[in-house]
């Protein structure tokens, strides 16, 4: 019996087999595919490092099946595009079949080879579609540009707990201990990039550096960091991706992480961006008693999903500053240490996460790598002229530890907290949670209105020097307003 079932079974299968109509593609001139764009177009792309991806739709509104007889790079195997259709990659493709009321994808990149030119360029082909007879073209378009790589190899290099970090390479070395990037082309770092003991790099105005993912820019001990930009012609440090999508996407990066500084040669950064990494300025004391203070001024640290600035046991002095968007704090002075915080905004509308920690805090507990051991430190600040907003209700906290000096103070500020705030020893001339009406928080334009509570309440005698004018270069004359920019009426900033 089992075995009458079974060919009573093969049989049916057999016939609906023998049954089935073989599949018809129609080549009729009138029936043609539809692409969701004739152009693809990428922002500039570094030579070498492929660009991101893009999609490309084709779609078959017809009832009727579709043979798309060919789907070509005009510069074929030349072309710096490569193409992936429905799985399969190449420059030309023949028979592709797409039924009736169906799509297909199509996956597009670019790489860029080297060459001599120090100035972005254009390359461009065309992706060739032949279905019975139609043609159809989609242009592609890039802008490409050469760039200096620092490529971190493989090395043995111990970090402060004895561990070992893989791919770094050294900027500076016993040979070459000062050195100097400019910007005729942009730099692009992969791991970490290293200014060794006694070395200097200094990077100059209108300098790019870009980081490839998890790449980070690291002063070890008495190395030194000195960022020169002009308000003409900033530094900025940021991810490689150069597309749109990635123009506000933070985490492309780990961080700038400067240790502590030999005698005389402190790390300064004038004139920087710095966005859209993980920590935008680690600065820190790790093996050694840091002998010169560190000073960030005319500078905006932006959007990074840890840290705008995370400093431990140093001495920092900042002005004209704006420090905004972060995962975690904005700024955190912990383990101790003096600063001082002029005309600077901090101010925390991080969207990408639970944020529950405060745009500013401050600690007086050190962790000494070398012993393991925790210690309180003396904390001296002065925070001047500035204004610490965003929101949450409370954006100010502290984790001090009794027993030795902690002494701060905010002066002519606008600040937002719950935390009592009538000790003027702490809080002098200070406002209390009023908008500072900035701009427009979602596109990180930090600049006041002309209703903002933060105008006309600076001091005067903070503003002096330098500090007489805001991060814009505007005169803050003889009323200053809090924060890094000065309110201008009918700007368009």
């Amino acid at each position: 019996m089992r075995k009458v079932l079974v060919f009573i079974l093969l049989s049916v299968i057999i016939a609906s087999i023998s049954c089935r109509r073989k599949l018809e593609f129609s080549d009729n001139p009138s029936k043609n595919i539809d692409l969701s764009t004739d152009t693809i177009s990428f922002d500039t792309v570094f030579t070498s490092i492929g660009s991101s991806t893009r999609v490309l739709m084709i779609y078959n509104n017809n009832s009727d099946n579709l043979k798309i007889n060919s789907i070509r790079l005009e510069k074929g195997n030349h072309s710096p595009y490569s193409v992936n259709v429905d799985g399969q990659a190449g420059y030309n493709f023949s028979d592709m079949e797409i039924y009736g009321k169906d799509s297909l994808y199509v996956f597009i990149k670019v790489t860029i080879n080297p060459n001599d030119e120090d100035n972005p360029f254009f390359v461009q082909d065309r992706l060739i579609f032949n279905t019975n007879g139609n043609e159809k073209v989609v242009h592609l378009t890039a802008y490409g540009q050469n760039a200096h790589y620092i490529i971190g190899r493989k090395g043995i290099f111990p970090d402060a707990n004895g561990h070992y970090t893989n791919y770094y390479v050294a900027i500076t070395d016993s040979v070459n201990n000062d050195v100097h990037w400019t910007a005729e082309k942009p730099y692009v770092i992969y791991n970490v990039a290293l200014i060794d003991s006694d070395g200097t790099l200094t990077i100059e105005p209108g300098t790019h550096v870009y980081f490839h993912g998890g790449a980070s820019l690291w002063a070890w001990s008495e190395g030194q960091l000195i960022v020169n930009g002009t308000a003409e012609n900033p530094v900025v440090f940021q991810g490689d991706r150069l597309e749109e999508y990635y123009k506000d996407q933070p985490g492309q990066w780990d961080r700038i992480w400067l240790m502590e500084a030999r005698e005389g040669h402190g790390h300064s950064i004038n004139h920087a961006i710095i966005r859209n990494g993980f920590i935008g300025l680690q600065i820190q004391r790790m093996l050694k008693d840091n002998l010169a203070a560190t000073y960030i001024n005319n500078t905006i640290i932006e959007n990074h999903t840890g840290m705008g600035i995370y400093a431990n046991c140093y001495s920092i002095g900042m002005s004209n500053f704006v420090v905004n968007n972060c995962g975690n704090y904005c700024i955190a002075l912990t383990g101790g240490g003096e600063y001082l915080l002029s005309h600077g905004t901090i101010a925390n509308y991080w969207t990408g996460s639970t944020r529950k920690a405060p745009a500013l805090f401050f600690n007086n507990l050190y962790q000494d790598p070398t012993d393991g051991n925790t210690y309180a430190i003396p904390f001296n600040c002065a925070i001047n002229n500035s204004i610490v907003y965003g929101n949450q209700e409370n954006e100010f906290g502290t984790g001090f530890y009794q027993g030795t000096d902690t002494i701060y103070t905010f002066r002519n500020s606008l600040i937002r907290t719950q935390r009592p705030h009538s000790n003027t020893n702490l809080y002098e001339s200070c406002v209390f949670n009023k908008s500072p009406k900035f701009k427009n928080t979602e596109q990180f334009n930090f600049h006041i209105k002309e209703n903002s509570e933060a105008i006309g309440i600076g001091n005067p005698a903070y503003a002096v020097g330098d500090l007489q004018y805001d991060l814009d270069g505007v005169d803050r004359g003889d009323s200053p307003d809090a924060g890094a920019y000065q309110y201008v009426p009918d700007t368009e900033k």
